[in-house]
């Protein structure tokens, strides 16, 4: 063996010896990605409950805003009602009242000057 010979070994070892050190991490590497590949299975198995429930929840809501939307609707026809006795009675009793009110204060005012006069 010569000199060449053994330095040829020696760099064959070291060239062994790093390819070793290197391959420790890579394995370690390949671990986290089998690790990765498998959290991401779980997220997407447990995903489409939730997307499921989801969808009723969205469903259920759609169909409880439907019902109120109903009611809001027959409250405004309520409202429009309620508005248009009022205006009815305020026509109807409103001008006779004033009317009332008019002659009673005349005549407390007859009343008052009588009684000045005597």
């Amino acid at each position: 063996m010569t000199g060449g010979d053994i330095a040829g070994l020696i760099a064959a070892g070291v060239f062994a010896v790093l390819v070793g050190l290197l391959a420790i991490p890579l394995v370690k590497l390949g671990g986290v990605f089998d690790q990765t590949r498998d959290s991401i299975k779980d997220v997407s198995d447990g995903i489409t409950p939730i997307l499921s429930e989801s969808t009723v929840t969205v469903q259920e809501a759609n169909r409880q805003l439907a019902r109120v939307d109903s009611i809001t609707k027959n409250v405004e026809e309520v409202t429009g009602n309620v508005s248009s006795l009022v205006a009815l009675f305020a026509a109807s009793v409103g001008g006779p009242l004033i009317k009332l009110a008019g002659f009673s204060a005349a005549v407390r005012t007859a009343l008052v000057g009588i009684r000045r006069r005597d």
